[in-house]
């Protein structure tokens, strides 16, 4: 490998370490929101899930910004597999690119229990639903017995 070779693969990692302590930073704080969501979805804080969720999307649109100027830097990185495999930053490179992914399962982790969490209160407010219109229909029926039509009046008033 010459010398401009070997230079430009550096820069490539410094480039990209860069971006994924960047990236890290961010995912860090989407385990943390993640993990609110988690918390107000099991509480059924609707209020406070929208705020949340708003600070979600801010993250998440950082984070794709971000990650779509990683990706020409990724792909020079690729296609320099086995030239950078040789510089002695690229094992802490990898390892970063690793704790990403693994922050990412994380996240997602938190995410299904949050889905599970809405789903329930979906459940728990159809049934909710169920039992008040039933509760309306038979309060209606109650209603007819205790105050019959007036046309029934007359006749107790008729036999009386």
């Amino acid at each position: 490998m010459t010398t401009s070779e070997h230079d430009e693969v550096v820069r490539l990692l410094e480039q990209y370490r860069a971006g994924i302590d960047a990236e890290l930073n961010l995912l860090q704080q989407l385990t943390g929101v993640a993990e609110q969501q988690r918390e107000v979805s099991r509480q059924s804080d609707f209020t406070a899930l929208s705020t949340v969720s708003d600070t979600r999307d801010d993250l998440m649109r950082s984070l794709v910004a971000l990650e779509d100027d990683l990706r020409t830097v990724r792909q020079a990185l690729a296609a320099n597999r086995e030239r950078a495999r040789a510089i002695p930053e690229y094992a802490e490179v990898a390892e970063r690119h690793l704790k990403a992914l693994q922050l990412v399962n994380q996240i997602l982790g938190t995410d299904q229990h949050s889905m599970s969490a809405l789903a329930d209160a979906e459940v728990a407010r159809r049934s909710a639903v169920v039992s008040l219109e039933r509760g309306e229909t038979t309060l209606a029926a109650y209603r007819r017995v205790l105050s019959p039509p007036a046309a029934h009046a007359s006749l107790v008033d008729k036999l009386g």
